[in-house]
């Protein structure tokens, strides 16, 4: 059991970024668009963000919503994208291709690795779309990448504590597994209790109320800014930290 907890915050804009430095996350990773799950932040957002955060930032790479089966131009841009990454100064990048199988795509996974170093490389949670996450998990290894967000192939981390459990194990110290999706201060040390994993991923998410006074009535799809709660992930940082200081 590691004496101290990692926590990454997915980050939908650089003022959760400044929080989650603020309230001791070791690391962002920074996306766009989170009705959609995460995109690729623009290069400005990634740009004034590295030069205003000094904890490891990892972008999303992550040309659109849906599946990570992507065609020749979206594969091109990922590799845009990670090489300008690696140009703004990020310490890594998070993400992740699979075949029409659903099974992970390892050559263009491969090829995402050597484009990113010395930049890490996460997988994301394509691996939780993945038939075989035991064979999935040694392909990944394969590929290179230094860590698998994943909620266990379950709907949220919390239902999945069995499987991540099992994926702990297997990965041994080769990979490292960090948990993700409905990771709250309320569960934390009830995942690190059943899971034994050493990183988690949580947005901790809250609305941000809109201060513009003249709301146009007929003018409703201009949705939501959100940010990171910080008192949230304070309590999330001192449960994990009671967690693995009583075990």
């Amino acid at each position: 059991m590691a004496e101290k907890i990692v926590l990454e915050v997915c980050a939908f804009n650089i003022q959760s970024c400044i929080v989650a430095e603020q309230v001791g996350a070791a690391r962002v990773e920074l996306c766009d668009n989170p009705v959609e799950g995460g995109t690729t932040p623009s290069a400005g957002t990634i740009r004034r963000t590295r030069e205003r955060i000094g904890i490891e930032l990892y972008p999303i790479v992550r040309p659109r919503a849906g599946n990570f089966w992507y065609d020749e131009d979206e594969f091109e841009i990922i590799k845009r994208d990670i090489l300008l990454c690696k140009e703004l100064g990020c310490d890594g990048v998070s993400t992740g291709v699979h075949l029409q199988s659903g099974e992970i795509d390892i050559e263009r996974l491969k090829r995402i690795v050597e484009w990113a170093y010395p930049m890490g490389v996460t997988c994301h949670r394509v691996f939780d779309r993945t038939p075989d996450p035991f064979k999935s998990l040694e392909e990944i290894i394969d590929c290179g990448c230094e860590r698998i967000l994943t909620s266990g192939q379950a709907s949220g981390a919390p239902e999945g504590t069995a499987m991540l459990a099992k994926l702990v194990q297997q990965a041994n110290g080769r990979i490292i597994i960090m948990p993700g999706a409905g990771v709250r201060s309320t569960n934390i040390e009830q995942l690190i209790k059943e899971t034994g994993a050493a990183e988690y991923h949580t947005s901790a998410r809250i609305n941000v109320p809109d201060g513009v006074t003249y709301k146009n009535p007929a003018v409703l799809d201009y949705g939501n800014v959100v940010i990171a709660n910080a008192d949230e992930l304070k309590q999330l940082l001192a449960n994990a930290q009671q967690a693995v200081g009583g075990m």
